[in-house]
């Protein structure tokens, strides 16, 4: 990924990945006064890495993060990304923040180790099961429902910073289990003592990208298609993500629309060229800000301290490595009941957009990708529209949305065809 060894190189990719997300999301709250912190995308590079990466070097595929990101900033500065987004019927909105809590509570047990995927999965048709070998095992996962039993238990009785609170004592709880001996099992970070508080930052992942390289690689036609599926994808993460925080903290308008719309549009698309350009993939707007609004974030304030967190964590990587995913993730399935709760305003009886807003919110956990939930919401609303003869009704850039996730679903196919 870089020019570095391997013992390095990880390193590297942290410091740049806390720096951008540092600096990106005290931009959020300085510019956008929103709630809403900002780092490396999950699903996107999941996507870069597998599907852009794989066929260029990383610096090219760097290249193609930053375009994406310029080219979302033109669509935001010219009024097109805000104007798709007023055009999304509110129960669609709705349904994407219902769905998001549902993707991030399934995050949270998939991080915990109580969802597992199947080892051999090609002799079963269950795709996923219950821990590593169908039942739970191991102390990290009583770890974890300790968490979740504690963060429960004071949020019910209304403590503040349950949050915070359960994830200090759970993390107490972590390192004290794996000194008596639980040294297996972590999903993510083992919770061991560290053998230094401070580590010297290393920064060689900035600059590694280049504009033009994927297109001598791949051809032209293909490194626009690629450019393509990551902006869709992007364009309608970041507005499913700042409608559900906005929801969650009760900030948006009666039409769902959220303050200073156009301002976290705007630093959005900065972070997505950002993250291209210190080389650590695409920076964009993340969900697990509802833990911060669940705990009473409301302002920007909440954005510039996450921020200043981030940075503090390139000087303090030892430490902030203790806390394990079984203490975290607990938080994660709080704020997805949290959000769950404004399944309610969506008329159900309604086939028209009821039908859409179901398949919003279930394919966004069974898909692993927000933007399939929204796509696929998008589409079923438009096809409805036309087959109960209420075509004119459907706002003109949701036809033009419609269009686009038809192209991104079927966009295998059509790069074979065309390349």
């Amino acid at each position: 990924m870089v020019n570095t060894p391997a013992t390095k190189a990880v390193p590297a990719i942290a410091a740049g990945t806390a720096l951008v997300a540092g600096v990106l999301t005290i931009l959020m709250g300085v510019v956008a006064n929103y709630p809403l912190a900002l780092a490396a995308g999950l699903g996107l590079n999941a996507f870069v890495a597998f599907a852009i990466a794989s066929q260029m070097t990383w610096a090219d595929a760097m290249g193609l993060v930053v375009i994406e990101g310029l080219i979302i900033l033109v669509l935001v500065l010219t009024g097109f990304r805000t104007a798709v987004f007023h055009a999304v019927p509110p129960a669609l909105k709705t349904a994407i923040s219902v769905g998001i809590g549902l993707f991030i509570a399934l995050i949270g047990f998939v991080d915990a180790g109580v969802v597992a995927r199947i080892p051999d999965a090609a002799n079963t048709t269950v795709p996923v099961q219950l821990g590593a070998t169908g039942v739970l095992t191991g102390w990290p996962v009583v770890v974890f429902a300790f968490g979740l039993a504690l963060v429960v238990a004071l949020w019910v009785r209304k403590v503040r910073g349950a949050i915070l609170i359960s994830i200090v004592v759970t993390t107490i709880l972590a390192v004290v289990v794996d000194a008596l001996g639980a040294e297996e099992g972590w999903s993510l970070n083992r919770p061991a003592i560290p053998d230094k508080i401070f580590d010297t930052p290393q920064f060689d992942t900035l600059g590694h990208f280049s504009m033009l390289g994927s297109f001598d690689r791949i051809g032209v036609i293909s490194t626009l298609l690629l450019v393509f599926t990551l902006l869709l994808a992007d364009f309608f993460d970041t507005m499913g993500t700042m409608t559900a925080i906005g929801a969650e903290a009760g900030l948006l308008d009666e039409e769902g629309i959220p303050p200073n719309t156009e301002r976290i549009l705007v630093v959005d698309s900065l972070a997505a060229a950002a993250g291209g350009a210190a080389g650590v993939s695409s920076n964009t707007s993340y969900i697990e800000s509802a833990a911060g609004v669940g705990e009473g974030a409301r302002t920007g304030l909440a954005s510039v301290v996450t921020g200043l967190l981030f940075l503090l964590t390139i000087l303090i990587a030892p430490v902030v490595e203790v806390i394990p995913s079984e203490a975290a993730v607990p938080a994660l399935i709080l704020v997805g009941f949290l959000m769950m709760q404004q399944v309610t305003e969506i008329a159900w009886n309604d086939l028209e957009i009821a039908i859409p807003a179901f398949l919003t919110i279930v394919l966004m956990p069974f898909t692993y990708s927000i933007s399939v939930g929204i796509g696929a919401g998008f589409v079923a609303y438009v096809l409805i529209k036309i087959v109960v003869g209420k075509a004119q009704l459907v706002h003109p850039l949701l036809w033009l949305v419609a269009a686009s996730f038809l192209v991104y679903f079927a966009i295998d196919p059509i790069t074979e065809l065309l390349t």
